[in-house]
């Protein structure tokens, strides 16, 4: 086993760092921006021949979603493109492939739970590029698994966890969108699920979701944050019409993780008690 993460100084690529030196798994390489290019089919090709991975990794994605509005062509290329960049290298070189996508290619205009066979109709351009990522790789590659995710933050980087500590700390009161529906995810619960699989050895190739357990609107999300951090703060519960976005994004995105549990025997913690354990790691 030899495992390449690309798009490894990122927040996911930095959480699976964390757990795979919590497991002492040491055939990992973390692979930046620069090489492990996902644009560049040469560069990539030098860091396969280099590398030789078993399995690969790929946390590398546009995923500024309102500027994609505006950035469709450059969302496009890292999302889609890149993603057949890598897809292509796995088959040359008989690599399995783990690739991130999102709650955000659903619509999200029905209180149920997605499971992996709903029907995909993005509202967004991060979500459509999502979307056509997922499709270069199955159309290319056939020992990959494509886990969608939601709401991914984590002690490294930015996310929303970190941003509301910060104006919880620096402001008396906050407005905080209530009516879209979601699951927090851990990073670091994602990269164990995603070691996880590599270790399962199985052949279950697909598409799996993966998020915290439980459905929770952000502006108990941030609640959430606040009462665990110990942070005082006045939070108003804003409807979506209240704060426009230049993206549109899903009203409910809570999804289905019965698939990867079962498949793989993979636990799923409760998206609170993860929360916890998040702060507690800053």
């Amino acid at each position: 086993m030899n495992i390449l993460v690309l798009g490894g100084t990122g927040q996911l690529g930095q959480c699976l760092g964390k757990v795979a030196s919590q497991r002492n798994i040491t055939a990992i390489t973390f692979a930046d921006e620069i090489v492990g290019n996902i644009l560049d089919i040469d560069v990539l090709e030098k860091l396969f021949t280099q590398e030789k991975p078993t399995h690969v990794i790929n946390c590398a994605a546009y995923t500024a979603v309102d500027k994609a509005e505006d950035e469709v062509e450059l969302s496009r290329k890292i999302n889609r493109d890149g993603a057949e960049n890598i897809a292509k290298l796995c088959v040359k070189h008989n690599s399995i492939l783990l690739h991130i996508s999102t709650d955000f290619i659903f619509e999200g205009n029905v209180p149920t739970l997605l499971n992996e066979d709903s029907p995909a109709e993005p509202i967004s351009v991060y979500g459509l590029t999502k979307l056509e990522g997922e499709k270069a790789i199955t159309d290319v590659l056939d020992r990959h698994y494509i886990l969608r995710t939601a709401w991914l933050y984590s002690e490294f980087a930015n996310n929303f966890m970190k941003t509301m500590i910060k104006l919880g700390t620096d402001r008396d009161s906050l407005g905080i969108i209530a009516d879209q529906v979601g699951t927090p995810t851990y990073g670091v619960d994602l990269a164990g699920a995603l070691l996880d699989i590599i270790a399962s050895e199985k052949e279950a190739y697909g598409i799996y979701h993966y998020s915290n357990e439980g459905a929770v609107s952000w502006y108990d999300f941030a609640q959430a944050i606040f009462e665990l951090g110990n942070i005082t703060v006045a939070v108003k519960p804003l409807k979506t019409s209240e704060y426009p976005t230049k993206a549109t994004r899903p009203a409910f995105s809570v999804m289905d993780k019965s698939k990867i549990k079962n498949t793989f025997g993979i636990t799923v913690p409760y998206w609170r008690d993860s929360l916890k354990v998040a702060i507690s790691a800053l």
